[in-house]
């Protein structure tokens, strides 16, 4: 039966407050990265949503619409982020350049997890951070989130983690690969290997300049893809957490919204999607990833940090060297 026009106004009215901040500040966002191309709308937004959480508490009202944001809009945004993939591309980086993203994936976390836990961290906290740092960065850890029920600060803290060094990654790779005698093809497949974000990948593949920019998408978006076999590892993981209780939701084998993201990218790959409309589709996800990291933005508490302490941040800085260190020698090996 479908829902009285009433009711369903009722329903959607409490979202406008804050869908209309989130637009607002996804506007702005995408007109700076329009000005300054190698700013990320995405980190912009996330930025933004933490100042503005701790200059002033953010209003009641304005609370379900960034949940809506955070949530639902996240994961229509990582769906449509399988429409930038093109299979051929993958495989046209030759199986030796194939196995080093899943190196750098399937190591990185296993090392990244292996070191929190001597650091006492929590499992959902370390495979928040495992996933971001080896995969794709605050888009991974808030779909990880959606399958491991990880808490709040754990999920903001490992979101301020790939701020914080993926941003100090886009200076550090294009630096050391010039002083490690890298040439651009090589420096690239390293920025993409290693980088968290796919815009701070881009910010650096352009800093390094020649073929760098395009190999780096490219290896890049190879790491985006790992996020279906993982998601779907950590998903039966939890169904046999929960399988322990017969109260408890079991979720999916394979989150819908990660069915969504292959399936984009198998009808990207077909090449029957014309390219007006693929930048339209561009357009669209990365309007939706920039409002729902505002979203999570504002969940950034200084406070809330402080209480994490200090070994998420030890377990970043590690995280980041071991991915990066798992990069360059699979580059060189690979050269």
């Amino acid at each position: 039966m479908l829902p009285e026009p009433r009711a369903l106004s009722g329903s959607v009215a409490p979202l406008l407050p804050g869908l209309g901040l989130c637009a607002i500040v996804t506007l702005l966002a995408m007109g700076v990265n329009r000005v300054f191309p190698t700013a990320s709308p995405l980190l912009i937004a996330i930025l933004v949503g933490a100042v503005l959480a701790n200059i002033a508490p953010i209003p009641a009202q304005i609370l379900p619409g960034l949940t809506f944001s955070s949530k639902k809009l996240l994961r229509v945004g990582i769906a449509l982020l399988g429409l930038q993939l093109v299979f051929s591309d993958i495989l046209g980086l030759g199986w030796g350049v194939m196995a080093l993203v899943v190196a750098v994936v399937g190591l990185g976390i296993a090392g990244t997890m292996f070191v929190g836990r001597l650091l006492g961290l929590s499992w959902t906290q370390r495979v928040l951070i495992a996933c971001g740092f080896s995969i794709c960065g605050a888009s991974a850890i808030a779909a990880v989130d959606g399958v491991v029920d990880a808490k709040e600060e754990e999920v903001l803290t490992g979101i301020a983690l790939v701020v914080v060094f993926g941003t100090a990654m886009i200076f550090a790779v294009p630096m050391l690969a010039g002083m490690i005698g890298l040439d651009a093809a090589e420096a690239g497949i390293w920025a993409g290997g290693s980088i968290h974000e796919v815009a701070q990948v881009i910010a650096a593949g352009g800093a390094i300049g020649g073929s760098a920019l395009a190999v780096a998408a490219v290896v890049k978006l190879a790491r985006v893809l790992m996020l279906a076999p993982v998601m779907a590892v950590l998903s039966v993981r939890a169904r046999r957490m929960s399988a322990d209780s017969a109260d408890a939701k079991h979720p999916p084998l394979v989150p819908l919204f990660v069915l969504a993201f292959v399936g984009c990218a198998a009808l990207r790959s077909t090449g029957v999607l014309p390219e007006a409309l693929l930048g339209y589709a561009k357009l669209v996800q990365t309007g939706l990833l920039t409002a729902a990291m505002f979203a999570l933005g504002t969940a950034v508490q200084v406070s809330t940090l402080r209480k994490v302490g200090g070994r998420p941040l030890v377990l970043a800085a590690i995280s980041t060297v071991w991915v990066a260190t798992i990069a360059l020698v699979g580059v060189l090996l690979v050269g």
